[in-house]
């Protein structure tokens, strides 16, 4: 793989499973160590979803946007896509109107 490729192939990211308040900065640290490339969630695991961590990934999915990079969730658990209903959270994987994906 070239150094280009690994710049455009998409980082897989796998969630932890308890969300919580203390999980919040660690995740914001390890999403924004990732910019700059394509990102796929892995949020299979996830059994908590609080407030602050889902703050976190819809300022990501934003950031991302703006960069011109995709932002993916895939296979949510059901905890995790019923958490994320919950909040009235936005569908993650939708662009963002105006985004450049």
């Amino acid at each position: 793989m070239t150094a280009a490729d690994a710049a455009t192939s998409p980082h897989r990211l796998s969630l932890i499973p308890n969300l919580d308040l203390q999980a919040a900065e660690p995740l914001r640290a390890e999403l924004m160590a990732l910019r700059g490339r394509p990102l796929t969630i892995d949020a299979a695991d996830v059994n908590r979803l609080g407030g602050l961590c889902l703050q976190v990934l819809i300022s990501a999915r934003k950031i991302w946007s703006e960069d011109g990079h995709a932002f993916t969730v895939e296979r949510a658990s059901s905890t995790f896509s019923d958490q994320l209903a919950g909040f009235g959270g936005p569908d993650l994987n939708s662009p963002l109107e105006g985004s450049h994906t």
